[in-house]
């Protein structure tokens, strides 16, 4: 049971202000009857509610996949960028954010919710959970960098600052390599900076795997859907 008013306001039918004030005015409904008391409690899962003729259903929380284009910024508002959460069309809560961040430049897989303790577990460097890219460096992948990155290497660029081991693989060689490399934390810009540290330069970055979630190949850049029933008993 919750407050008629947080009810709303959840459901992003606008400010608490803004929400009182349609309850004063009697554009509320509860139940068949109007309800006029902002602090009226209310089921979140039996309750029937309208504002006007439009019911408003609590959804507690909400997971979406999104495949971030490159040039939207991972975050909940920004004054200059477009975020991941102006991507999400026809979301009912107004607190979503995302799991993590990738760089504005980077594509692929990120998980948008407003589940504070799901999220937290997922980014709490104790629980390693494995993240995987797809990136195309310039320069070549060999087996000692393999190596390297398998051993944890020092990305402090003049402080002392080192990963965890990594694993990479190569799908492609040349001059411009193709591989993919699984990480168990998230440090600043940390696939870029340990590529540097061996002397290469990421030309392109894409997340795949994100815990037990795999970006699904049928979004396009910028698309998003729900997570499914089974994603979200593997992710919980």
């Amino acid at each position: 049971m919750i407050r008629l008013d947080k009810y709303l306001a959840d459901m992003g039918v606008g400010t608490r202000t803004e929400v009182k004030r349609l309850i004063r005015q009697g554009k509320v409904r509860v139940d068949g009857a109007v309800e006029k008391s902002a602090d009226k409690k209310v089921d979140e899962c039996r309750s029937l509610v309208k504002v006007g003729e439009k019911e408003i259903s609590y959804v507690r929380y909400e997971y979406y996949m999104l495949n971030k284009p490159a040039g939207v910024v991972s975050a909940t508002d920004d004054r200059r960028d477009r975020t991941v959460l102006d991507l999400i069309e026809g979301r009912k809560r107004k607190d979503l954010f995302p799991v993590g961040r990738l760089d504005k430049d980077t594509e692929g897989l990120l998980l948008i919710t407003n589940d504070g303790g799901l999220a937290h577990r997922l980014l709490s460097p104790k629980r390693h959970v494995d993240k995987t890219y797809y990136a195309e460096v310039k320069g070549r992948v060999t087996a000692e960098t393999v190596r390297q990155f398998a051993a944890g290497m020092d990305i402090g660029e003049g402080r002392e600052e080192w990963t965890m081991p990594a694993k990479l693989k190569v799908v492609q060689e040349g001059e411009v390599s193709r591989v993919r490399l699984t990480l168990q934390e998230g440090k600043y810009h940390q696939v870029k900076r340990m590529f540097r540290a061996v002397g290469m330069e990421v030309l392109y970055l894409r997340r795949e795997v994100f815990g037990t979630l795999t970006l699904d190949e049928s979004l396009s850049l910028g698309d998003f859907r729900k997570l499914t029933e089974e994603e979200l008993e593997l992710l919980l």
